[in-house]
């Protein structure tokens, strides 16, 4: 399948809000966020965030993920990456974080691109080193029901 990517637009934001398949998954992807994700929670986390970027599929919108801090010269922390159920495991997250990865490069002179995984995402605690990425720390949160879980924080330097 043939993958290309664009900026994100209103009309994406219906699709998008549909890919958390339940409170977990919405917590890997937005923490801040109540399930079911509702177009005004992903609008306004896009309005106060950068380089909000989709990956496309034969013209169907198959992921999603921004920058929630982006400091030119700096670092950009990638946020919100979430796929579409129907395409996991396709490639779909590996592209999305390399094109990600290139908007902080390009658009922001990026020197480090960071990203956080819940120690629960399996997919995305072996996807994220699999792309140069390295783990730098570990914070303990909490799930909405207070559970504890681990935030590995992962690291790449780009330039």
């Amino acid at each position: 399948m043939l993958l290309t990517h664009r900026p994100a637009q209103t009309a994406d934001i219906p699709v998008i809000c549909c890919f958390p398949q339940g409170p977990d998954e919405l917590f890997y992807m937005f923490p801040k966020a109540s399930y079911p994700l509702t177009p005004a929670q992903l609008s306004d986390a896009i309005a106060q965030r950068s380089g909000s970027t989709v990956v496309e599929g034969e013209g169907v919108v198959l992921g999603f993920a921004n920058f929630y801090k982006a400091e030119r010269g700096g670092v950009c922390a990638l946020g919100n990456v979430v796929v579409a159920p129907a395409a996991r495991g396709r490639g779909v997250a590996r592209y999305l974080v390399q094109r990600m990865v290139d908007l902080a490069r390009e658009q922001f002179a990026a020197r480090e691109v960071w990203v956080s995984c819940f120690n629960h995402n399996t997919a995305g605690l072996l996807l994220y080193p699999s792309l140069g990425f390295a783990p730098f720390a570990i914070e303990e949160r909490h799930t909405p029901d207070g559970k504890r879980v681990a935030l590995v924080q992962m690291k790449q330097v780009i330039g």
